[in-house]
């Protein structure tokens, strides 16, 4: 037998909105809070765009849980007012980008001393940052109001979710002319040059490796930008003041520091080996960062980037000679005193992608100094670290592949007066590259 019934059942959530009493903390307490807010449940999203409503769901997203709390309870009233003020209805979006109160009480989170609650900072970058996607104008102009703003981003810089909210920032604005002003007001406020000073030993790991990403993102959107944007008019303000010589300069002298800093070292180094990544457009508009060896890139490398890179070649292979002091490391096989370490890792990596660009005054640099002689020692010595005989793997085949040396003006150099190219000489030759793998070849076979 089968009886007749309304399938869409009324949520209690409405019993309790017939109350004129009822508590934002009661309809919170409901499981089906959050789905009727998506489902734009009427009286629940009226009662909500109250003005003290809102500003509770504020605080509860910006100021500590109390500690006495039981600690799997302890952050659900900030869990659920994130939900709700990032539930993406279209009313509290308006409400929450005009009410100039209720985005002070927001902004005064990243008044707080650092390190700032992990936890909370992620609730606050999410509903800021789904303000700005809906409200760019508003809550840009409301930023650019507030004259310390980069001053703060840049002291809470090492909470990831403060930098995750400044790369929001460049990203959640899609129309060109805003997203560019937005370019601008950063770089009037010397963004760039204030991360890059962040790279510094005196920092903490932390800010190294968020200041470092962000970096690192600020470079791959914007020329992912550029190769949308063909006929952009404007270049990418960011990008120019990051590819100038003297900031460039500016991050190398701050790793070449007397203290030798592994993690200010190796965040440095993942910056220069993303400004000397090469791009291009694949099918459909994608775009791809080009593997070792691919010439036929949309995006060449910036000239004054490897002239700044190359005046440190030296110091960068100094730091494979003698790398941070590490700590002897035992091993099922064996004791590593040194062991190889990040930093000569990403110095070998550098040196592949300097290989990469086939710059002829670089590879003369790197002959001189026999660089590639050095990694070569490493990788028969470290017979059993696959990270290190990858990146060799990588700059020899890179070598194989080179074809003659261009110079910056387009004309071929860096053969002897035989015409051989110097690179394969100087790899055969001088660091004897056959002889050394028949060698290794040998011992293998007797140990074996």
């Amino acid at each position: 037998m089968f009886w007749k019934f309304d399938l869409h059942s009324s949520s209690h959530i409405d019993t309790l909105l017939e109350r004129e009493d009822v508590t934002l903390k009661e309809l919170m307490d409901e499981e089906d809070v959050l789905q009727e807010c998506k489902a734009q449940n009427r009286k629940l999203i009226e009662f909500l765009m109250k003005l003290e409503c809102l500003e509770d769901l504020v605080s509860f997203i910006i100021e500590e849980p109390p500690q006495d709390m039981d600690e799997k309870i302890r952050y659900k009233y900030p869990n659920i007012s994130c939900e709700l003020l990032t539930s993406d209805v279209s009313q509290i979006n308006d409400r929450l980008g005009e009410e100039e109160s209720l985005l002070m009480k927001l902004y005064s989170f990243l008044l707080n001393e650092s390190p700032l609650n992990p936890l909370l900072a992620s609730f606050f970058s999410k509903v800021l940052s789904i303000l700005i996607s809906r409200k760019p104008e508003q809550i840009v102009d409301f930023l650019k109001r507030k004259h310390d703003f980069v001053d703060l981003i840049i002291k809470h810089i090492g909470t990831s979710a403060i930098m995750d909210f400044l790369l929001r920032l460049l990203t959640c604005i899609e129309p060109p002319q805003p997203r560019q002003e937005v370019l601008n007001w950063l770089n009037e406020e010397r963004i760039i040059q204030r991360l890059v000073e962040i790279v510094h030993p005196s920092q903490d790991e932390d800010r190294h490796s968020n200041a470092s990403q962000s970096l690192c993102e600020i470079i791959r959107l914007s020329r992912d930008q550029m190769l949308q944007v063909q006929n952009s008019s404007e270049p990418d303000p960011l990008l120019a003041s990051l590819e100038k010589q003297e900031i460039i300069e500016q991050l190398l002298s701050n790793i070449f520091h007397k203290e030798k800093n592994e993690s200010a070292i190796v965040s440095a180094i993942q910056i220069l080996l993303t400004l000397l990544e090469t791009r291009r457009q694949t099918f459909e508009g994608h775009i791809e960062i080009c593997p070792p060896g691919m010439s036929n890139s949309t995006y060449s490398v910036n000239k004054s980037v490897l002239e700044a890179i190359k005046a440190r070649l030296s110091s960068f292979h100094e730091l494979l000679l003698e790398p941070p002091k590490k700590s002897v490391m035992k091993t099922t096989w064996g004791v590593l005193d040194p062991p190889v370490g990040n930093t000569r890792l990403n110095v070998i990596r550098l040196i592949s992608s300097l290989l990469q660009t086939n710059a002829s005054s670089v590879n003369q640099e790197l002959i001189e100094l026999n660089s590639i002689g050095v990694i070569l020692d490493m990788f028969f010595k470290y017979t059993w670290n696959n990270f290190l005989h990858t990146q060799v793997e990588i700059c020899i085949a890179l070598i194989l592949a080179s074809p003659l040396e261009s110079t910056e003006n387009g004309t071929i150099t860096d053969q002897d007066s035989t015409g051989d190219n110097l690179l394969l000489k100087h790899l055969f030759l001088k660091c004897q590259l056959i002889e050394r793998i028949l060698e290794a070849w040998e011992m293998n076979e007797k140990k074996q």
